[in-house]
């Protein structure tokens, strides 16, 4: 008895790697470039989608640039999208500042002017992790599962994280690193 095949068709697989200079120009064109291709791929400018992404290439190229500089090296950006998924990889080619990961992350001192920027990424990612880039350097990886399609098993996080922003929106780690979100009316 032979066993049966099932065919599956393959996942579609989008893909926008670009690199640029690590300044605030740089960061700022990043974030700029990264909702144009959104944008062609069908994820519309305005959209929750696109909104929480603008933020992610945002802090992780603002992070690139201020920490992980290199003078003369610049950052990458890489965009994966595939049926419900996308993911955002900044990667920088500094080795001695690497940010702290998902297990490591604490909220900043009260009216502290830095130490944001991977607790706003934390809240708004469903996984995130910092990755030893290959041969030199660090990426930081954020997923965001896409509304309507199945999510991927993916990275890692802690468990029992909550973060509430200015808008009442909480999300809560609810172990490895799925994130939910939900609407509050008042403190998580």
């Amino acid at each position: 008895m032979t066993p049966s095949r099932t065919h599956q068709q393959p996942a579609a697989v989008s893909v926008f790697t670009q690199r640029f200079s690590s300044t605030p120009r740089g960061a700022r064109l990043a974030r700029h470039l990264a909702l144009h291709r959104l944008d062609s791929w069908g994820i519309a400018y305005g959209t929750e989608a696109s909104d929480t992404i603008a933020v992610l290439v945002a802090e992780l190229a603002a992070n690139a640039v201020t920490h992980g500089r290199v003078p003369g090296r610049d950052f990458e950006l890489r965009l994966v999208h595939t049926p419900g998924t996308l993911t955002v990889e900044v990667s920088d080619t500094r080795d001695d500042r690497r940010p702290p990961g998902p297990e490591e992350i604490t909220a900043p001192e009260p009216g502290s002017e830095s130490g944001q920027g991977l607790v706003l990424v934390a809240a708004l990612a469903d996984r995130w992790a910092v990755l030893d880039r290959v041969p030199v350097g660090k990426t930081v990886r954020a997923e965001l599962d896409l509304p309507g399609r199945s999510p991927r098993v993916g990275l890692g996080a802690p468990a029992g994280c909550v973060a509430p922003d200015d808008a009442g929106v909480a999300v809560r780690a609810t172990g490895q690193g799925d994130r939910r979100r939900s609407r509050t009316t008042g403190p998580a």
